[in-house]
């Protein structure tokens, strides 16, 4: 994800967040408000009835503007978070499919070589001529030769120097 993405969506969230906030403030407030005693009033019982109308409008209307504000923005910055996480797990998916048609690709690769090595050699492969022809190292080379040993039934042979041979029918 482009950085301008992530700085956009992390400022949107974090308004949204605000207003909503605000919002909710403003609700909660209006709910608790004290209803002051208007002087003039001798008594308090009267004076209860009295309601700071200018107060409520200002908090009904801070909460209105808080949900009108904070809740597109917030929606706004979850779709993009939302968005880059869909384009990551995309990204990392195809990245995953590249590399196993890579493995496959190289795969196959070692398995031309060793037919191809196979045939010239009527059926005698050394690890060391296995290894120097696929370029593999030694101990990998060693996994596949023995991997095709077991799957074709090959035998094998030391010599004095005490490398291996493998022989196939071929």
């Amino acid at each position: 994800m482009k950085t301008a993405e992530k700085l956009a969506a992390g400022w949107l969230l974090t308004l949204g967040f605000m207003f909503l906030t605000t919002s909710v403030s403003a609700v909660i407030t209006k709910h608790t408000t004290l209803k002051p005693i208007l002087p003039g009033i001798e008594n308090e019982a009267l004076a209860k009835d009295f309601v700071n109308r200018e107060a409520i409008y200002q908090l009904d209307n801070t909460a209105t503007q808080g949900l009108m504000y904070g809740v597109p923005t917030a929606l706004l910055g979850g779709w993009l978070v939302l968005g880059t996480y869909k384009q990551k797990r995309r990204n990392a998916k195809a990245l995953m499919q590249e590399e196993l048609e890579n493995l496959h690709y190289q795969e196959q690769i070692k398995l031309s070589q060793f037919y191809q090595m196979l045939q010239e050699n009527n059926g005698r492969i050394t690890l060391l001529s296995f290894a120097m022809q696929s370029q593999l190292p030694a101990t990998e080379a060693k996994q596949f030769l023995d991997q095709k040993a077991k799957e074709f039934n090959a035998n094998f042979q030391v010599n004095e120097e005490g490398s291996v041979s493998y022989h196939f029918d071929v």
